[in-house]
């Protein structure tokens, strides 16, 4: 697939998804968050794909927001199809996306763009990482699922903080608050993504898509997480690759997982 915004590359398991609009520090537009959505799409039905590393070109930033530009202008209802429609394509679909997701944090993590890092499974930040959701300072609040999913990461109490302030922490201090998960030194941050992305892509996929779908549930109010978890728990016995794990582990070898 070729896109204007993203660049894509596919090597031994692994798609390494980078937002590529440098002179707007990876900003993100309506054509933005489309072909992230077909790039995770796709990555996601390719059987060869195991697990996904998204960053932003360049060293200034992740994502340094949404394109205040294209919305500027809107009025109440276009705001709230602008909304739905940006969660619903990308931000709820990446967070329950059966490929895990690991954000690479190069830089800047504003707005849409910490948004987007929060939809991810997996953060790890560059020790020069800054993240924020400034959208208060701008008489607007965060669109993209923020004030839902930071609270869930940090706590109320630290989410309200940053969101009432529109102040920016660096990446200690978000590691600290567990907003995210590793922080590295800057030219060490792809390494370490991708190490952690061979970790996971030994393990079975389909029981690995199935985690991530009783761990989302216990944050959606129609759903019984544990009811969830038994079911995909059962559901993981039909499967080649239990059969195969099981048996490698009782004949003490490397299990080969197909995601069967």
């Amino acid at each position: 697939m070729t896109f204007n915004n993203l660049n894509l590359q596919l090597e031994a398991g692994i798609g390494m998804l980078t937002i590529n609009r440098p002179k707007k520090l990876n900003a993100l537009n309506k054509v933005t968050i489309l072909e992230l959505h077909q790039a995770l799409k796709a990555l996601d039905q390719d059987e060869n794909v195991r697990v996904i590393v998204l960053t932003g070109s360049g060293d200034k930033a992740f994502v340094a927001g949404a394109d205040i530009s294209e919305f500027a202008d809107f009025n109440v209802s276009e705001a709230a199809q602008l909304s739905r429609e940006g969660q619903e394509l990308l931000f709820d679909f990446a967070e329950n996306l059966s490929t895990p997701i690991i954000a690479a944090i190069n830089g800047f993590a504003l707005g849409g763009g910490l948004e987007l890092a929060m939809a991810a499974h997996i953060r790890v930040a560059s020790s020069t990482a800054c993240m924020g959701l400034p959208e208060v300072s701008l008489g607007v609040i965060p669109g993209y699922g923020g004030t839902q999913r930071l609270a869930q990461l940090v706590g109320k109490g630290r989410a309200l903080q940053m969101i009432t302030t529109a102040e920016m922490i660096d990446a200690s201090k978000a590691e600290q608050w567990g907003l995210v998960n590793s922080v590295t030194a800057p030219e060490d941050l792809l390494s370490y993504c991708l190490s952690l992305a061979e970790k996971i892509k030994r393990n079975a996929p389909l029981a690995i898509a199935a985690a991530i779908e009783a761990v989302n549930a216990n944050y959606k109010d129609d759903l019984n997480g544990y009811d969830v978890e038994i079911t995909a728990f059962a559901k993981s016995f039909g499967t080649a690759d239990f059969k195969e794990g099981t048996s490698a582990f009782l004949q003490k070898r490397k299990a080969n997982f197909t995601g069967n």
